[in-house]
């Protein structure tokens, strides 16, 4: 069976193939700034333009015609609505072209799903991106939170943290380039509530306190090690509270190699497997809408034209995972 995926919850516009749990192409878009961060009519405007090369792109590297495709998978939400609905109107389009079924799949879900592909068999979800910082665990037959942000995504603040000292979107990527050049650790607060994490107000200390006074490379080395500190104590926790010895990490944010390593060293400690997929399955690709369109497919789950609306506020435990 052939799954074609559509992601385009935020900056990137992907179209992923999936063929049984072979990978046939994952070929995304993003929308990027040299300064400032990222405006959502302009995001939306960037996959309108770039939607029919990258479609092409993933057909010729997946060396298959359209019409070989079983099922039109797309990622329903949450994110974006300026965003979603490129991404919905591509897949209802296809799905009446073709005559296929349709599958929307919540983007969270399908960060977890691909890890499963991965490797990992029922992991701890650290899911790290800009807009999502969720703890996340299966139980009871649907994906649980353990624990989430009470304000900004880690990757939202890291991407405000890099406008406060100059850099485009995404900041990332470059933070963490200057980390690496940081060597002195500037004391930040560490707001850890319980399973909760908060970003806020470090992000307004660091404003007022912090940026000008010390050089960049040791700010951003100070934030990661302070902020990915406080993501791995609460998935720590919650490791601890399921009884799981796997961590999976996901989202954009896992991209991190501090990240990365922090939760290598913590997993070793702990006598724990961590499952780290590569790097174009931990952005927003389409590959992973794509596998978890495949899953629920299987299961049953079909999406009618009639409830095939986005869903921008929908929560990783709305769904029921009934393919589990």
């Amino acid at each position: 069976m052939i799954v074609l995926g559509i992601e385009s919850t935020a900056h990137t516009f992907g179209i992923g193939i999936i063929k049984d749990k072979q990978v046939l192409a994952n070929v995304n878009d993003s929308y990027t700034t040299e300064s400032g961060g990222m405006i959502p009519v302009q995001s939306a405007e960037h996959h309108v333009e770039c939607c029919d090369r990258v479609l092409k792109t993933a057909l010729e590297k997946a060396n298959i015609s359209l019409h070989e495709v079983d099922v039109i998978a797309y990622s329903r939400g949450p994110g974006m609505g300026h965003c979603l609905r490129i991404g919905a109107t591509v897949a209802r389009s296809l799905s009446i072209l073709l005559k296929k079924p349709l599958v929307g799949v919540n983007h969270c879900v399908a960060h977890l799903e691909i890890g499963r592909l991965c490797g990992a068999k029922d992991p701890i979800l650290l899911y790290a991106s800009g807009a999502n910082t969720q703890v996340i665990a299966y139980d009871g037959g649907k994906y649980r939170v353990f624990g989430e942000t009470l304000d900004n995504g880690v990757g939202n603040f890291l991407d405000g943290f890099g406008r406060i000292i100059g850099l485009g979107f995404p900041a990332g990527p470059v933070i963490d380039k200057l980390a690496q050049k940081g060597k002195n650790y500037i004391k930040l607060p560490y707001s850890v509530k319980g399973m909760d994490v908060s970003f806020g107000g470090i992000q307004t200390f660091l404003k007022n306190k912090v940026v000008g006074k010390f050089p960049n490379e040791d700010i951003c080395y100070s934030v990661q090690e302070t902020v990915f500190a406080m993501l791995l104590e609460v998935s720590e926790r919650a490791m601890a509270h399921c009884e799981k010895k796997e961590l999976l990490l996901g989202g954009g944010v896992a991209c991190n190699t501090r990240l990365k390593e922090m939760a290598k060293i913590m997993c070793e400690d702990r006598g724990a497997k961590v499952f780290i997929p590569e790097n174009q399955f931990l952005v927003d690709n389409a590959a992973m809408i794509a596998w978890t369109g495949l899953l629920m497919y299987e299961a049953g789950v079909i999406t009618s034209m009639k409830d095939s609306k986005i869903r921008p506020y929908e929560r990783t435990d709305d769904i029921n995972v009934v393919w589990r």
